[in-house]
């Protein structure tokens, strides 16, 4: 009787071993996946920065033709109403 006893909590001792170990290995794949979203999550963050940027270059670059064109207009319409008061005088 002794001899199954003891068989018993070597086999629990044994079964717990193993669960141990189990749990061990997710808690690692675990935060080894917690890691890889991370760095995931900067590289894409990284990537929006980078585009937000040429996209703010690109819109600055369009508003500064968006604004030389309005001037040379606004020449233009100015040179045409010195020439029509000209031709009034």
């Amino acid at each position: 009787m002794m001899f199954r006893s003891l068989a018993v909590v070597a086999l629990a001792a044994t079964a717990l071993c193993a669960c141990s170990q189990r749990t061990a290995d997710h808690a690692a794949a675990a935060g080894d996946q917690a890691g890889e979203a991370a760095q995931s999550a900067a590289r894409d963050t990284a990537a929006n920065a980078n585009t937000a940027a040429v996209n703010g270059e690109a819109a600055a670059d369009r508003a500064g033709a968006d604004v030389s064109s309005a001037a040379a207009k606004a020449g233009r319409k100015a040179d045409a109403a010195a020439d029509a008061a000209a031709r009034t005088h």
